[in-house]
């Protein structure tokens, strides 16, 4: 009997220990930071080091601002930077989805090295008409707002180039987060990267005057009301048309 009792004693006393422990580690995890880059960079860390592997659903918005001591705008956020990476897919309805962990191979270092703006282009040529497509068939309301949005800041930053080269970037992103196709998430993941390389750099100094972002920008919207449309055949003519036009404003500033 006494041995019962000892037994019984022991066991809520590990229940004890570790329910503390469990809050200690709840409690460490908010001291660490509550803003989206500490929640972002804990939550990469899991993905890397294989706590969350390739197919895993993570927590919920709601444990998830609960364990971090944040809003769940906060989250939402950190969630969509992982997303941006190509490390999670969010799926409306369903939850936030690992699709790429640490061990997924990664493309050489110096592939922007390797890469001109006119490879890039041509690059872009291949993938973005197609993935447009995709884009019309799974775009979200929430995807589509999102552009909205990124829109709406691009169009207000005609005289800021490093601005609307960023904006730029993310409208284009979340066409191809839209499709819902996380290899081709992974691309222009690899893309917006090489993008943001010192050879674009010095290009889009020649490239983008205000007269060829406001181009761009009428260009982006009209792309954007192609997706909202539901017209997938449009949208693809549209972003054709802008990629030429890229391509051509590429090659004048080359030839000067």
């Amino acid at each position: 009997m006494r041995s019962n009792l000892n037994r019984k004693g022991l066991r809520i006393l590990i229940d004890r220990t570790a329910k503390s422990l469990a809050d200690a580690e709840v409690v460490e995890l908010a001291k660490a930071g509550r803003g989206v880059g500490a929640i972002s960079a804990h939550l990469r860390r899991a993905i890397e080091t294989g706590a969350y592997g390739e197919g895993d659903q993570l927590p919920p918005e709601r444990q998830l601002a609960a364990t971090f001591r944040a809003a769940r705008s906060t989250v939402r956020r950190a969630l969509d930077q992982l997303e941006r990476a190509g490390l999670v897919s969010r799926r409306l309805g369903s939850g936030t989805f690992v699709i790429a962990t640490g061990q997924v191979p990664q493309p050489p270092a110096d592939v922007a090295d390797l890469t001109s703006p006119l490879q890039l282009i041509e690059a872009r040529c291949a993938v973005e008409p197609y993935t447009v497509r995709l884009a019309v068939l799974n775009a979200t309301r929430r995807d589509l707002d999102d552009m909205k949005a990124v829109l709406a800041r691009a169009e207000a930053a005609v005289d800021d180039k490093d601005a609307f080269s960023r904006l730029d970037a993310d409208f284009h992103f979340l066409i191809a987060r839209a499709s819902r196709n996380p290899l081709l998430m992974l691309v222009y993941a690899e893309i917006n990267k090489v993008r943001l390389h010192a050879q674009w750099d010095a290009m889009k100094e020649q490239i983008l005057t205000p007269e060829v972002i406001s181009d761009y920008n009428a260009q982006h919207r009209a792309i954007y009301q192609a997706l909202d449309q539901r017209d997938s055949q449009q949208a693809q003519t549209l972003i054709t048309q802008h990629l030429d036009k890229a391509r051509d404003d590429l090659l004048r500033a080359n030839s000067r």
